[in-house]
């Protein structure tokens, strides 16, 4: 069994004192600011793809701002229902709510404030389909994958993974006012490119899911069929990035970057089965190998769809 020699976070004194920047700090942390860098790396190229070039830049820039804050909703709201099994985590024990540099009504406040803004925000500024889209996501995130699904079941990414798709759908209909197939597909891509990414982290923090009680696929299955498992996803991920292809009538610039991409990251995933094979366990089969190459498979496969939309 390993033992976790971190020291755990120092509590505020109740009461105590904090300058203006802490607790903007504070309640920037609350809305988990590098999903929402992963989410708007989705938007921003779908935009690209709905004008056939560039979007128009305020309904560009309104997007992506709304579009912010609706994210920074639901994972402010994220915080304050999970707060007693963030204090648990290791990796999350230094949020706000577990650290108590943010009262939990206070985020809860902000959290439906934020999200208020948004809806209000895009149905204004863009068009009320994209707002809709935006709301429904905060909805699905909160009541469906945060209070039902995370404590329940271990196919709590697969389908909670839905609302991180949501972007891709939203940033097209800011454009077109409408959903097509082109960003269905994308939306496909997003909904299996999540599961393997996120089991991949929870393999390295299996003991902090375990601890907290989440029943994460790496807690409650063997590693074996973690992995083949996120070989299936990944196959999935793969063959839905190479359909933009011909649906959405890109050039064969994006069917040649979408294929090599695709071919390293099912690269990585065999690797890691290859060390399951071998015997290999724990933090020897260094999952976080294929969860940050995920990332970039991401990033990169977005930005390839907008430099696309450019030829």
């Amino acid at each position: 069994m390993t033992v976790l020699t971190t020291k755990p976070p120092a509590v505020p004194i109740a009461g105590a004192r904090r300058s203006p920047l802490a607790v903007v700090r504070a309640y920037v942390a609350l809305t988990k600011p590098r999903i929402i860098e992963l989410l708007l790396i989705t938007t921003l190229p779908v935009m690209f793809l709905a004008a056939r070039g560039f979007p128009p830049l305020w309904t560009a820039v309104a997007t992506l701002v709304f579009g912010t804050l609706s994210a920074g909703s639901a994972n402010a709201l994220n915080c304050y229902i999970d707060r007693d099994i963030d204090a648990t985590m290791r990796r999350t024990r230094r949020r706000p709510l577990a650290m108590a540099t943010v009262a939990p009504r206070n985020a809860l406040i902000f959290g439906i404030v934020l999200g208020a803004l948004s809806t209000l925000g895009l149905a204004l500024t863009v068009n009320p389909l994209a707002a809709g889209l935006s709301l429904a996501a905060i909805l699905f995130y909160v009541f469906v994958y945060s209070m039902v699904l995370k404590r329940r079941t271990s196919q709590n990414v697969v389908w909670g993974g839905i609302a991180g798709c949501m972007p891709v759908l939203i940033g097209w209909a800011g454009i077109t006012g409408r959903v097509d197939w082109a960003p269905v597909i994308l939306f496909g891509v997003v909904f299996f490119w999540t599961p393997p990414h996120t089991w991949t982290l929870a393999m390295r923090y299996r003991e902090d899911y375990a601890a907290a009680a989440v029943p994460m696929l790496p807690v409650v299955a063997t590693e074996r069929r973690v992995v083949v498992e996120c070989i299936a996803y990944t196959w999935a991920t793969v063959i839905c990035s190479l359909l933009l292809w011909p649906v959405a009538g890109t050039t064969p610039v994006y069917g040649a970057v979408a294929a090599v991409l695709g071919a390293v990251c099912l690269f990585e995933v065999y690797r890691l089965l290859g060390r399951v094979n071998a015997g290999k366990t724990g933090v020897a089969l260094r999952p976080m190998r294929f969860f940050h190459w995920s990332n970039a498979y991401l990033a990169l496969l977005f930005l390839a769809v907008a430099v696309d939309s450019l030829l």
